[in-house]
């Protein structure tokens, strides 16, 4: 089997694990795998984190597949994961999705927030990466033009706000940590699940 290949994934991995190592440990549980690139590279940067995939089943035997051909020890077989339903059971120190919430509509994200806050222990993190409006304003042209090609494909999807976020993560006791501004006009936002 071809392992799934994303050459976006490719690109920003380093940069985002610049962004997260120092708060990285204990059991990772990543929303939205894709091609698990990302998981294989953080997981091989940091043996103590044992990292869990998950995604729909659609893109499960590419994650498995490139997780075996890793030979990595701390990365689990990855789980089906719909965040309308299904969550894990447990609870882990951090969770981490990229690129996910502007390809959801509005009900998927607040059901991946509330799930979130569900799996996190307390002083948990979760850590996000993508393009976020604030002010209800698009951080740049390019992000504008991202946006009205995420619409085009699928009415309910774009770039969310980054106020509306928060006032959702406040719902299920998570805070703001750290706004970390990337390349490409994406940021990487971390929130701390309360004690």
């Amino acid at each position: 089997m071809n392992l799934p290949f994303a050459e976006s994934a490719e690109q920003n991995k380093a940069v985002i694990f610049d962004a997260i190592k120092a708060h990285l440990n204990g059991d990772v549980l990543e929303i939205g795998s894709g091609t698990g690139q990302h998981a294989v590279f953080f997981s091989s940067q940091l043996p103590q984190v044992t990292w869990q995939t998950s995604d729909l089943p659609a893109n499960l035997p590419g994650i498995k597949a490139r997780i075996e051909a890793s030979g990595l020890p701390n990365l689990a077989v990855p789980i089906e994961l719909d965040v309308l339903g299904g969550w894990p059971e447990r609870l882990y120190d951090f969770v981490y999705s990229a690129n996910s919430f502007h390809i959801m509509n509005t009900t998927m994200v607040a059901a991946c927030i509330e799930g979130v806050g569900r799996c996190l222990k307390p002083g948990g993190l979760f850590a996000l990466y993508g393009p976020f409006n604030f002010g209800g304003t698009y951080t740049s042209e390019s992000n504008a033009r991202f946006d009205q090609l995420l619409k085009s494909r699928d009415p309910e999807s774009g770039i969310r706000d980054f106020e509306w976020i928060e006032e959702l993560a406040g719902r299920v006791q998570i805070d703001l940590l750290e706004d970390v501004e990337m390349p490409a006009n994406n940021r990487c936002l971390i929130w701390k699940k309360r004690t």
